[in-house]
């Protein structure tokens, strides 16, 4: 198995590198399931410090509690593939970091993991951006969760994943 090589994404992170610079504006992740990938890809890009501030890997639910403050009480309710920990990843990487956009993804890469109700393939985004640039308060954030399913191994699915996340970070760069 081998990764996708940054070149076949090449255009998505050059637009999106430049909506971001455009804006001086910078990105951060929380990621589950991409293990960092989306991270990995925005950094390929050289001069990509300009416009990406950090990633979270919160792989493990302790991950999410202890780097995120994702609360345990909420995994434990809703599963860690859920909207709510998208919600709250997304929103926590933005307190925990300076950047101005966040994005979150949480799900269920496979091959095993799945159920009836949550089954492989299932990923949770979340997409942040801070209403002020100059703010911190939590009141000053724009949140918006998205669920999907994409089909196919662990590969496919993490890589969906990764292309999904950059095109809607750029969707909501676009339009903001």
């Amino acid at each position: 198995m081998t990764l996708i090589h940054a070149s076949s994404l090449q255009p998505l992170l050059a637009e999106l590198s430049g909506a971001l610079l455009k804006r001086q504006q910078m990105l951060c992740t929380a990621e589950s399931c991409t293990g960092g990938l989306i991270a990995a890809y925005c950094t390929s890009l050289a001069g990509s410090s300009q416009w990406f501030e950090r990633g979270f890997v919160t792989y493990s639910n302790e991950a999410k509690h202890e780097l995120l403050d994702i609360p345990l009480a909420l995994i434990e309710q809703h599963g860690a593939v859920s909207e709510p920990v998208a919600h709250a990843m997304a929103q926590n990487a933005l307190s925990h970091s300076r950047a101005h956009w966040s994005v979150s993804v949480t799900g269920i890469a496979g091959p095993s993991g799945g159920s009836a109700e949550k089954p492989v393939g299932l990923v949770w985004f979340g997409f942040a951006r801070r209403l002020s640039i100059h703010s911190t308060a939590t009141a000053e954030l724009q949140i918006q969760t998205e669920k999907m399913h994409f089909p196919g191994d662990r590969h496919a699915v993490r890589h969906a994943t990764v292309e999904h996340a950059l095109h809607g970070l750029l969707a909501r760069l676009t339009h903001s």
